[in-house]
């Protein structure tokens, strides 16, 4: 099973995020900020990282620009889900492999998700 990192500081959209991928058959972590995120991808490899764009203590770009220069976690794919900055992280492709827009739609998250996880 695909071990799957969230940061996100809105406890109740990293609440719900979490129960619908463990639905749809992923384990998952959760952090409430990019940097909790980071310390979990080192300690557990999860095989993909869904993050928030503004967080206290380490944003979602922050976060993606950390594990890029990990050479450990540099090949995990990060999925950037935004209200507002989504544009930024479509500025940034080295850094996102995905970018999604909230509010965003299960169907769509759920089908980034396995273009992005071997199958």
């Amino acid at each position: 099973m695909a071990l799957i990192v969230i940061a996100e500081d809105e406890f109740l959209i990293a609440d719900v995020l979490a129960m619908m991928l463990e639905d749809a058959g992923y384990e998952v972590a959760s952090a409430p900020h990019g940097l909790g995120a980071l310390q979990l991808a080192k300690e557990k490899r999860p095989s993909l990282v869904i993050t928030d764009f503004m967080m206290p203590l380490m944003t979602g770009l922050e976060l993606a620009q950390a594990m890029r220069a990990d050479m450990s976690l540099k090949d995990i794919p990060i999925i950037l889900m935004s209200g507002a900055q989504g544009d930024i992280g479509r500025a940034n492709p080295g850094m996102f492999d995905a970018v999604l827009d909230k509010p965003y739609q299960e169907e769509r998250l759920i089908k980034a998700i396995a273009a992005l996880l071997p199958q």
